[in-house]
């Protein structure tokens, strides 16, 4: 299996050209996320209404261009769309990376899915999924058990 490079086109234009590294003023969702083995970090924000719906989002911070262009894409895939939805895409991009996404599943991550090959190079990976665990953790966050 050849692994295409991971600074392709796609990538590199995220990086040097991101849609959404900016500051969200009216964002009523925010939540840093760090890599701690690297040192990449964002701060990701989403303006979400009263149904649920991801309206805007934007995130700041720094780091490789992976971390970076991953979170940009990201965000052009959930914004318009609810937080269910959002959070199955998230899941979807974490198969991926794992190996166990259908076809048909990594293709609805449009360009995201262009990602897919970092699974073979595991020093990535959590490059790879930081704005997307950080979504996660924002929009469902862990259950906390009552006594």
């Amino acid at each position: 299996m050849q692994i295409k490079p991971y600074y392709n086109e796609i990538l590199t234009d995220h990086n040097l050209h991101p849609s959404h590294k900016q500051v969200l003023p009216d964002a009523n969702f925010t939540l840093q996320g760090v890599n701690p083995s690297c040192g990449d970090n964002i701060t990701l924000q989403l303006k979400i209404d009263p149904d649920g719906i991801i309206r805007d989002g934007a995130f700041a911070g720094d780091g490789c261009a992976i971390s970076q262009a991953s979170a940009d894409m990201m965000l052009d895939l959930i914004i318009g769309r609810s937080k269910a939805d959002a959070l199955e895409l998230a899941d979807i991009f974490m198969r991926m990376i794992k190996g166990t996404a259908s076809p048909a599943e990594i293709e609805t991550l449009e360009e995201a899915s262009s990602l897919k090959d970092i699974s073979h190079m595991p020093s990535r990976v959590k490059c790879a999924v930081l704005g997307w665990h950080t979504l996660e953790e924002m929009i469902h966050p862990p259950v906390s058990r009552a006594n």
